[in-house]
């Protein structure tokens, strides 16, 4: 291992969890500006948005995921887009047919060499 690699600056910092407010102390070098007070000592404050004690992985908590409006919400977007893509397919010959027909007079119209 490289000597020197790792930080030696090791200080005791309070983690905070945005979710439920929940603090804990740890060793850490990271830097902050805040600072929070507990039992009467200053220390530095990392906020997190989330940690063990607000993830549904640690909590138990278990999040009731809406499948059938998903599988609603995809049908709807397909079907719009059959019918979005139907609708550009009935235009393209139109198109097709006007640049053909653009092209023609612009040949006509060019002068002959």
């Amino acid at each position: 291992m490289k000597k020197g690699l790792h930080p030696k600056e090791y200080r005791t910092v309070v983690f905070q969890d945005l979710n439920n407010g929940t603090t804990f102390m740890t060793r850490s070098t990271v830097a902050t500006d805040e600072t929070i007070e507990l039992d009467g000592t200053t220390y530095p404050l990392i906020k997190v948005h989330i940690s063990s004690s607000s993830h549904p992985f640690f909590t138990g908590e278990e999040r009731i995921v809406d499948v059938e409006g998903r599988v609603d919400k995809f049908k709807a977007r397909q079907a719009a887009a059959s019918k979005a893509r139907e609708a550009r397919a009935a235009t393209k010959p139109k198109a097709k047919k006007q640049k053909q027909e653009a092209q023609k007079l612009g040949a006509k119209n060019s002068p002959q060499e």
